[in-house]
């Protein structure tokens, strides 16, 4: 009877649904190896940033928030080739997954399938996998392994990993920050000095520590001569007037006259000549404000100098771990019953399809 039953099933049913899910049943049941899945979840923080959605919102009350570069910089390590690189030293990571307890469809090189890098990457790729929720701000990180503590070690690993990313990502700009800092700090102290030596080499060669306050002085001092004189020659008048034959007279014309020329050669020292206060006042003045302007750069390059160092420490991000790596206590695939019913419905759906085209096909010949 049921060997008639078998002879009746049409020979489309059997490919597209019979031997297909015996295949998915012997696969399942023989063949499929247990898989331990470890996950963690984890976010970049930074004092300077705040996060208004989902999750994020938690550590807006506490001054942090994400720091969305670092955390795609975190992520796109974990699925690089580097990262594979320095999970698998000493082959610890083909080693795990070549183990001769894994079955062959599943192991790596099993099947006579390549055993080169390119193959071990993409073997990676299809067990770890670390996906980051923009509304959340978390990033999650599964391992998939065929032994508990295999999953929860390269996860930890992996996890490790991203932490020193992030942590590089922070030394290399906060160097970079200050670096560019010192260098304009470093110009601006040469530039003062350069324009202080110039100011004193100027003061050594003309002999006046500053023209402008020399001159006032200088000024000051024609001024009492002015004076003094207009004392002398207001004596002198008198005397004549008075007794023409007094022999002060002489004295009074000898000092006016004294006085007039120390007048006309303090006058001729302020101003008049390429050597007098006014002339050099002119150079000294372009000097001094070189010197002022080097002096309020070098001070403006040491605030910011200071300001970067400040902001280097607001924009220090780090990984904030918000789900440990667990340890699996189960295997949670390969999902057996699951797979086989797929299977079986997914034939049922092909078989149903083709026949409905061989119908068709057929209805339309005839």
């Amino acid at each position: 009877m049921i060997a008639d039953k078998v002879k009746k099933v049409s020979p489309l049913f059997l490919i597209t649904v019979v031997i297909p899910t015996l295949l998915a049943i012997l696969y399942y049941a023989l063949f499929a190896s247990d898989v331990y899945i470890s996950e963690s979840r984890f976010t970049v923080r930074s004092p300077e940033k705040s996060t208004p959605t989902g999750l994020g919102a938690l550590f807006k009350s506490t001054g942090f928030g994400n720091s969305g570069d670092e955390i795609y910089a975190a992520q796109d390590y974990v699925d690089s080739r580097d990262a594979l690189k320095a999970v698998n030293s000493k082959d610890a990571f083909a080693n795990a997954y070549s183990a001769p307890s894994i079955s062959a469809f599943d192991r790596f090189g099993g099947m006579g399938r390549g055993t080169s890098f390119e193959d071990l990457y993409k073997y990676y790729k299809k067990k770890v996998d670390v996906k980051y929720e923009t509304s959340s701000s978390i990033a999650t990180l599964t391992v998939r392994a065929y032994t508990p503590q295999d999953a929860g070690r390269f996860n930890e690993r992996l996890l490790e990993m991203a932490e020193a990313t992030v942590n590089t990502l922070n030394d290399r700009g906060r160097r970079d920050l200050i670096r560019f800092a010192q260098r304009e700090v470093d110009e601006a102290k040469t530039k003062s000095q350069q324009a202080a030596l110039a100011l004193s080499a100027y003061r050594n060669s003309v002999g006046v520590v500053d023209p402008e306050k020399q001159a006032t002085v200088q000024i000051q001092m024609i001024s009492k001569l002015q004076d003094e004189l207009i004392a002398t020659r207001t004596q002198l008048t008198e005397t004549r007037t008075v007794s023409p034959q007094n022999p002060q007279i002489e004295v009074l014309e000898a000092r006016a006259g004294s006085l007039s020329n120390e007048i006309d050669k303090q006058l001729g020292l302020v101003a008049g000549s390429s050597r007098s206060l006014s002339s050099r006042a002119a150079r000294y003045q372009r000097v001094l404000l070189e010197n002022q302007f080097a002096d309020k750069q070098l001070a403006s390059a040491m605030a910011a100098l200071d300001d970067a160092r400040n902001e280097a420490n607001r924009k220090q991000a780090y990984v904030e771990r918000i789900v440990q790596p667990n340890i699996p206590d189960e295997p949670l695939e390969p999902r057996r019953w699951r797979g086989i019913l797929s299977t079986f419905i997914l034939g049922l759906a092909a078989w149903g399809i083709i026949s409905m085209l061989v119908a068709g096909m057929l209805e339309h010949r005839d």
